[in-house]
């Protein structure tokens, strides 16, 4: 039987008329999904001219039988491997469609090979060995194929020639896939029953299966819908790069979603500037073509010039003002985890979406989904080949869509060290949208917009800027716990910075004493200095013995909203005995004169924020102690301002 399936060589000689769908093919490895497209285009008379032969003198050659996946496997390493590595794209056509099929690895290795090939497509066909049955890689690809979005599914129960063509063995692996599909909230269109080495039901009805009445694999193919671009979602285009060229600046990218035309007001997120379209360009494979059209929709590629010469960069999303993107500074990732070790919390990771690159933090795993199972575990780390829900949070603040309003916004993958460790879906259900009542501000104002507001430094630091106002004998441990704390919160991604007291009289107050007078102006510049750090978003520690009531309120005045008051408490007894310096020992000797708690006063601080004694308490107790503190009074504040809603987690 003869099929119009026709192999086109270059994908240039698809006709641009008709319509074309993507389909990527899945499956455990060794399933055969080789050896299917192999044989199809081998049955339907598909291939290029001698390449049958080709194939046949390179088995010989090797001294191996004529194996199918040959026919399609184009990467030496696969040949000596025998497993698929990489995505390989066909093009054929039927008399309906033009199709590009995309063989995707089934090897656990190579799953974030398989991810990239399904993100792309329109539907799938997912490839089960009909001997072996539903193997775990069969319900891990069922479940990466629904969190992709990819919604037309086929399965192809493959090798039914192994099995004796039992129609009662099909209907059992039919019964068992459809059912762990239905849980994760897939329908598959068809279960097909198919020998990619024997050539049954690939083209055409199978004589060894008359029991089967559906349609053949081509039949199939034809029955999926193509799916419609994307123009009547909501403008996105994000930003590739900007040129200058001919005394202009173009601004050029890929219209994922949504139409542009000359004269449309954008917006550029995060930064919420705004212009007008000037001028729309062509720029195909990053050519200019010389055509100027006044609108431009999903998937073109455009240059455009603005009305006025505001700043954008690349990884900026424009969009129209009245259906701009989430902005967000904490989004929930759906993601798979490809990553050799564990996704833990607190790690941190290289974001992806479209041309945009940001640092993300893990600050909260909610829920871990076992594929083979579906059962649910909270929290705990990620490991690989898992599913989880998991809150990430930006330094700053990221442009994005829910995953279900915009496919083309909504996915993203994870980088480690050059590497695509994650990926998955957005979802932004609970959390606040940063933009509101963010006014997009006029270009003219050029002063106004170049202001940084303390709620955009809290949220690209990560947490609000404060003084932490260590006070405390001498001995009491202040500057060994500000420098610990200080660490701590710098291993976390914190702006922190410590003033100590040595260390400050030996450049910015050199010419103090320490007659009452000198210590109240060290005190006063201290405070000011500690001041500015909280105004620039950091996290100032400082660490004077400040004894006086009367400095440390003039210290808190500075910084009425950023000051906290922490009392190094340590009684003169634990303080002269541990004499780190030596002081007490030169005070008692009358070698230092006015020294605090020998012959200076200490007036102990009164209603502190945090009061730690060090007599009592380890170094280490102490120090959790005031992460603690800083975790509730000057993240969780900041973390905050985008709130969960009571989200389980147990849609993912």
């Amino acid at each position: 039987m003869k099929s119009n399936l026709k192999l086109a060589v270059k994908p240039e000689a698809q006709s641009t008329e008709r319509e074309q769908l993507k389909i990527v093919i899945v499956g455990h490895v060794d399933h055969g999904k080789s050896t299917l497209v192999g044989r199809l285009f081998h049955d339907t008379d598909s291939l290029p001219d001698g390449k049958f032969e080709q194939v046949m003198a390179a088995c010989k050659k090797r001294g191996m039988p004529f194996e199918w996946s040959f026919l399609m496997d184009s990467l030496q390493a696969e040949r000596d491997q025998g497993i698929t590595i990489d995505t390989s794209q066909i093009w054929f056509k039927t008399p309906k469609r033009d199709y590009v099929i995309i063989d995707a690895p089934g090897h656990k290795e190579f799953l974030k090979n398989m991810i990239s090939g399904a993100a792309s497509s329109d539907a799938a066909l997912l490839v089960i060995d009909a001997k072996e049955g539903v193997r775990e890689q069969s319900k891990r690809h069922g479940y990466l194929l629904h969190l992709l979005g990819v919604r037309q599914i086929a399965v192809a129960v493959n090798k039914m020639d192994l099995i004796g063509y039992s129609e009662a063995k099909f209907k059992k692996i039919e019964k068992e896939y459809r059912a762990y599909l239905k849980s994760i909230g897939v329908k598959p269109t068809f279960v097909i029953p198919i020998s990619g080495r024997e050539g049954d039901c690939i083209a055409g009805a199978s004589a060894n299966m008359k029991w089967y009445r559906g349609p053949s694999l081509v039949q199939a193919l034809d029955h999926f819908s193509i799916t419609p671009p994307d123009s009547a979602l909501p403008l996105r285009f994000p930003i590739q790069d900007v040129y200058k060229f001919d005394e202009r600046r173009l601004i050029v990218g890929r219209i994922e979603s949504g139409k542009l035309s000359v004269g449309d007001e954008l917006v550029f997120s995060p930064t919420n500037k705004s212009a007008r379209v000037a001028s729309i360009e062509e720029w195909p494979g990053g050519k200019f073509t010389g055509k100027t059209p006044s609108t431009a929709g999903a998937e073109a590629s455009v240059a455009i010039t603005l009305d006025d010469q505001i700043f954008v960069e690349r990884g900026q999303l424009a969009s129209h003002s009245k259906a701009a993107p989430f902005l967000t500074n904490l989004f929930r990732g759906k993601l798979f985890w490809l990553g050799r070790e564990p996704l833990a919390k607190g790690n941190k990771y290289l974001l992806k979406i479209n041309t945009t690159e940001y640092q993300v933090e893990v600050k909260e795993i909610e829920k871990i989904v076992n594929t083979d199972n579906l059962k649910i575990a909270a929290g705990g780390n990620v490991e690989r080949n898992s599913v989880a829900a998991v809150v990430f949070r930006v330094r700053g603040l990221i442009a994005l869509d829910n995953f279900a309003e915009n496919q083309k916004t909504g996915r993203f993958v994870l980088v480690e060290n050059y590497q695509i460790v994650g990926g998955g879906i957005i979802d932004v259900k609970g959390f606040q949208n940063l933009r509101s009542g963010r006014k997009v501000k006029s270009t003219n104002l050029h002063v106004v917009e170049n202001r940084i507001t303390p709620l955009e430094r809290n949220l690209a630091n990560g947490h609000k800027g404060g003084v932490l106002w260590f006070a405390g004998l001498s001995g009491s441990g202040k500057t060994t716990l500000a420098g610990e704390l200080q660490q701590r919160l710098f291993a976390r991604g914190y702006q922190v910075y410590v003033l100590d007291g040595d260390n400050i009289r030996r450049g910015l107050n050199t010419d103090l004493g320490f007659t009452p007078k000198d210590r109240s102006e060290n005190i006063r510049r201290v405070s000011e200095v500690a001041a500015l750090f909280a105004d620039a978003g950091i996290i100032v520690i400082t660490a004077f013995i400040s004894p006086y009531k009367n400095d440390r309120d003039h210290a808190r005045a500075a910084a009425p909203n950023a000051f906290h008051s922490v009392y190094i408490k340590a009684d003169l007894q634990t303080c002269e005995k541990r004499d780190p310096k030596g002081l007490y020992k030169k005070a008692r000797a009358g070698e230092i004169k006015d020294f605090t708690g020998i012959s200076a006063p200490f007036e102990e601080p009164e209603n502190a924020d945090l009061v730690l004694d060090t007599g009592k308490k380890s170094i280490g107790e102490c120090v959790g102690m005031l992460i603690d503190y800083v975790e509730q009074n000057l993240v969780k504040p900041v973390e905050q301002v985008a709130k969960k809603s009571d989200y389980t987690g147990a849609d993912i």
